[in-house]
Order: structure tokens, then C-alpha cells, then sequence
């Protein structure tokens, strides 16, 4: 934001000076606000509330136009968000004021007190366009008022994901308009890109969230380019497909187009365009042999839609206008349609809190949670929503593993599969998605903290030192899984790195063995056992002592096992990075 500070009194002249270091605002002089009303996203006022009020008076017009103001009294003891709390951001800028001057933020508005959802910031804030007939303030006044409100989401987003985590109670969730009865309910939100229209009786609130790709043709050099945006709208409409354009896409012979210009630079829309070969490569269900014919490929809009959807699903096929041809699809992940998915997920060394936040959203969307029991603490399904199945695999074999999510899946559920640390490292995934493979079944994989990360932070020891080590090693001593002949720990061992041993506790003894074939017997050990969970415990000692300290402490399966001189090595450390460091930069780096 853009932020005017207005120093009324000279009591408010410390705290004018910390907003505009803190916020990076510039300071104006109150004569001069009516003329820099339109050049700043926000004003902060220092001073009486009364002489506010008066100064901003004149040119207050609109919500949707006017810039957020906030005061502050000269003591910085309350902000008050002033005007334009949500749509402009004065509420959000009231809480960043009072927390760096330390003062109480002061908001007025009625769903941010009674928490409830602020539904004039969500097009915004979610990429929503507004189809509504009704006026957005009368249905605000009964959202807030809490009468009976249905929701009909026909898509998944960000926007759709939060409003399910933050439902009140006087919201229903419904799934399609039949379930709206004018004598239940008084509102219904529609998050939806078709064009649905609400019972009469009920307010409508329709968000249409902007998701799709739109793929087109063109004729060459077409007179009525001008036209064929809104041509391209009016079609979809009859269609009952409301405009929800993310991007635009076509083929690139059609680059220097006028329209195409027009899209860019008088709209602002994004614009990909892909080639022929690309294009060809899609199935499509109106292939063209003339299309083909003169461009190479035999689609060109229904194909390039899909491509900008990420292979999604073809919602509209090819409609054809007087110089135009359009087609519209959509990415299967905003798609709320009966099919299943599976998210493999990683979680971590063990913390709960230490799963990413991509992760804790999957696990409290998911309908199943499979997770590896023996390695992954049941602490981390806590999250689950109600109603789901969770279900350790530690007593299921392969077969019976994928049976259970072929259940789920097959009923459109939404599954997770919770694998420890980063289910790329020793993960036993590639058989699972060999099945889904198999299987046409949509998979995907949300990444996680190895406890390879966890040791390191938990051993305060940098696993890379200028000049000493600058290679880390993720491996496993060789038990019953064969290790490849060109990774035996003794080869590997040979460059004196980092190395990082996963589920090796059982056969410590061969593993020391091969070590000290190479490292020096006096060479820096930890034996990390269940890392960041409640029991974790940590031994430190030599190579030579390795195998007695995993046995003498009964260490299991899951001990990370750190071997390397970066080990609490701190010594001479400053010369170092004196050396090639300035202000955390390396010297190379900046030269």
C-alpha cells in the first residue's frame, strides 16, 4: 500500500516518525490531503478523531474508491480504523499500526467483531468476479445479522477451502439450489462459473471464481476483432457458463494478431500460446481436417484449452462465431466432482507442527487418512475433519494398502497417504504409484522435512563447512534391501562428507565397519533417535564407539544415524567465513 501519515499535533511527531519507517510511509500535511486523496492507498491520521473526520469529509464517495483511513491518537494508545475497513484495508491497517507502536486496534465493524466472514473483500482476495443482481449491502446486512444462509460451492479453491474451515453456524451447505427453500433461508452464496440463478425470495450472492482457460481460433485478420470479446462472453452465457477466465490461449501463429494485442495491452489478460506440435498431441472430440490442413494441428481451440488448464476437463467444446472459435476447460483440481484423488503426503520427522502447511490443509480435507503407523505419530491425524476414516498401515501389506484407497477413491473420496519425513527418501512409494498408475487414478505428492533436516537442527550443526565439507550423503547401510555395488557405505565414505545413514540401527555393527575403512576412528557420531518426538534422544560420540552407543542405549529402526567432522564443529569457524562471506553473502556472490 501506498501511505500517507498526517501529523495533527506535535505530541504525535515519535509516532509519525516510526510509521513511516515501519510502513514506509511518506508524511503530508493535512491542507494537502484533498489534493493526494487519490495518489495514496491509505492515510494514517495523528491526532484528534474530530479533526479526522472533518478533513476527509469532502471527498469521501465510495467503498469500492475511497482510500483506507486510519487514526491514531497523539498518545498511541487506540487505532481506529476509520473508513473503508474491509474493501480498502483500514482494519487490516489498524492491527499493522497498533502492532508496531504498541497501541490497541479499535474496529467497528460488525463481522470482524462478531467473526464472521467479511464478504465484501472476498472477490479480491480469492480472484472472484461478482454476478450478483442484488445489492451486495443487503446481503451483507442479513449475512451479518445471521439469517439462515445456504452455500452452494460448485468448485474447489483457496477461497472454498477457507470458507469450509470457518463455516458459522448459520450457514448450510448445500448442493444444489432445490436445497434452497425461500421459507429456510433468507441468503445463498454461489461460488460457481455457471449461471445459476437463486429462488425468488432468497438474496443472491454469486462469487464466480476465475479458474478456467479459455482456448480460441482465429480467422486471419478478422475486421470485428473489437467484437469478439464480448461475442466470446455473450456465447458462453447461452451456454451457462458465466465468464471465469484465468487465461487466454491459442496457437502462436496467431501472435501478431490484433486481437490478441487487445487482450494483452488494452485488458491485461494473460495470454499462452503453444504450437502446433503441442497442440496436436491432445485428444480432442471436434478434431478439423481443415484446421489441420492450414495450421498443423487438428484443433486448435479445444485443445489449447486444455492445455492451459493443465490437461484439465473440457467444460464447453468448441463453439464457433461469424470469425472465432472458442473453447473452454478447466484444471481437475478446482473441479468438486465425484473423483477420487490421493495426495501422498509428507510428514515430517515426527512434530506435528513441523508438517508444511500444504500438508496440514490436505490432512484436514482428506476423507481417508492412511498413515505409516510404525513411523508416523497418530498425533499428526489429530487435524482430521469429522467423519473421516484414519487408518494405520503398519499391520496392511502392499495388496490390502492399496485395496483401502481403491475404495476410497472409487467413491470420489479425497485420500491421503501420510508417509514419514520426505516420501522421495526411502518413502516405499514407487510401488504404490505403480498401482495408481495402473489404475488411471490421480495422484500427487505434497514434499516434506527429512529427518536428515531435523538432525541438523536438532544437532545445531551445520552440515556444510567452507573448505572442509561441502557434500552431503543420504544413504542406508545395506541389510536386507541390497545396496548397488557402487554405493557401498566403504565407497562412499571415501570423500568424508556429511553423511547421513537412514534405518541402519539394526546392522550398526557392518555399518561401522565400513565406515572406519575410510573416516578417521575419531571422527564426530550422533545416534538420533525419533527425532522431534516427545522421546527423542540424541547420543554424541566417536566413530570407533558408534555401534556400542546404538546398543548400549537399545536404539531402534528409527535412528537417524550422522557421521561427519561438521558436527558441532564451530572451531575456526570465523576465519572461515570472514574469509568468503560479507553480511551472509558469499564474496563470489556479489562480485
Amino acid at each position: 500500500m501506498k501511505i500517507a501519515v498526517i501529523q495533527i499535533s506535535e505530541a504525535g511527531k515519535d509516532i509519525a516518525k516510526t510509521l513511516q519507517r515501519e510502513l514506509s510511509a511518506k508524511k503530508v500535511q493535512r491542507t494537502d490531503v484533498g489534493k493526494q486523496w487519490t495518489k495514496y492507498d491509505a492515510f494514517v491520521f495523528i491526532g484528534a478523531m474530530g479533526i479526522c473526520v472533518r478533513t476527509i469529509a469532502p471527498y469521501i464517495k465510495d467503498k469500492h474508491e475511497d482510500p483506507a483511513v486510519v487514526c491514531v491518537d497523539s498518545m498511541g494508545l487506540n487505532v481506529i480504523s476509520v473508513l473503508s475497513g474491509h474493501i480498502g484495508g483500514a482494519n487490516d491497517l489498524a492491527r499493522e499500526v497498533a502492532a508496531a507502536i504498541g497501541a490497541r486496534e479499535v474496529i467497528t465493524t460488525q463481522s470482524d467483531n462478531a467473526g464472521l466472514w467479511a464478504l465484501d473483500t472476498f472477490a479480491e482476495r480469492f480472484n472472484w468476479a461478482i454476478a450478483s443482481d442484488d445489492d451486495m449491502n443487503d446481503c451483507i446486512f442479513a449475512f451479518v445479522n445471521r439469517e439462515p444462509t445456504a452455500l452452494l460451492m460448485e468448485i474447489c479453491d483457496e477461497g472454498t477451502d477457507y470458507l469450509e474451515k470457518t463455516l458459522p453456524e448459520h450457514v448450510t451447505v448445500v448442493k444444489s439450489l432445490e436445497e434452497v427453500d425461500p421459507k429456510k433461508f433468507k441468503l445463498v452464496i454461489l461460488v460457481t462459473p455457471y449461471n445459476l440463478c437463486a429462488p425468488y425470495g432468497v438474496l443472491e450472492l454469486h462469487f464466480v471464481p476465475m479458474i478456467a482457460a479459455l482456448g480460441f481460433g482465429l480467422a486471419n485478420h478478422p475486421d470485428d476483432y473489437e467484437d469478439i470479446y464480448d461475442e466470446i462472453d455473450e456465447a458462453m452465457s447461452q451456454i451457462g457458463v458465466l465468464p471465469c477466465y484465468k487465461r487466454y490461449c491459442t496457437i502462436d501463429v496467431k501472435e501478431e494478431e490484433e486481437f490478441c494485442a487487445m487482450l494483452v495491452d488494452d485488458l491485461g489478460e494473460e495470454l499462452v500460446f503453444y504450437t502446433a506440435e503441442q497442440l496436436a498431441k491432445v485428444e480432442v472430440p471436434n478434431p478439423s481436417k481443415t484446421v489441420e490442413k492450414h495450421v498443423g494441428t487438428p484443433s486448435v481451440c479445444e485443445a489449447a484449452a486444455i492445455l492451459g488448464s493443465n490437461n484439465g476437463k473440457l467444460i464447453v467444446p468448441k463453439v464457433k462465431g461469424r470469425n472465432w472459435t472458442a473453447a473452454l476447460a478447466i484444471d481437475h483440481k478446482y473441479l468438486r466432482e465425484q473423483k477420487g484423488h490421493i495426495e501422498i503426503v509428507g510428514a515430517g520427522p515426527g512434530d506435528p507442527d513441523l508438517v508444511s502447511v500444504r500438508g496440514r490443509k490436505m490432512l484436514e480435507r482428506a476423507d481417508l487418512i492412511l498413515y505409516a503407523g510404525s513411523l508416523v505419530p497418530k498425533a499428526l491425524t489429530e487435524c482430521h475433519k469429522p467423519g473421516a476414516v484414519v487408518r494405520s498401515s503398519a499391520d496392511m501389506n502392499l495388496e490390502e494398502q492399496c485395496e483401502l484407497m481403491k475404495q476410497f477413491y472409487d467413491e470420489g473420496k479425497y485420500i491421503v497417504r501420510l508417509h514419514t519425513g520426505d516420501p522421495c527418501i526411502f518413502g516405499a512409494i514407487q510401488e504404490q504409484m505403480a498401482f495408481f498408475d495402473e489404475n488411471n487414478m490421480s495422484y500427487h505428492i505434497t514434499p516434506g522435512i527429512s529427518s536428515f533436516l531435523a538432525a541438523a537442527a536438532e544437532l545445531r550443526s551445520q552440515f556444510t563447512i567452507p573448505e572442509r565439507c561441502q557434500t552431503i550423503i543420504l544413504t542406508r547401510g545395506e541389510g536386507r534391501t541390497p545396496m548397488p555395488e557402487k554405493e557401498q557405505l566403504h565407497l562412499l565414505a571415501r570423500s568424508q562428507s556429511t553423511m547421513c545413514i537412514f534405518l541402519s540401527a539394526s546392522i550398526v555393527d557392518d555399518v561401522q565397519r565400513e565406515l572406519l575403512q575410510e573416516y578417521p576412528e575419531d571422527t564426530p557420531v550422533a545416534a538420533c533417535y525419533h527425532l522431534t518426538w516427545p522421546d527423542q534422544r540424541i547420543y554424541r560420540g566417536q566413530l570407533k564407539d558408534l555401534a556400542k552407543i546404538v546398543h548400549d542405549n537399545h536404539l531402534t529402526l528409527t535412528t537417524m544415524l550422522v557421521v561427519g567432522e561438521a558436527i558441532d564443529n564451530r572451531q575456526g569457524l570465523s576465519e572461515l567465513y570472514s574469509k568468503y562471506f560479507t553480511h551472509l553473502f558469499r564474496q563470489s556472490d556479489l562480485s
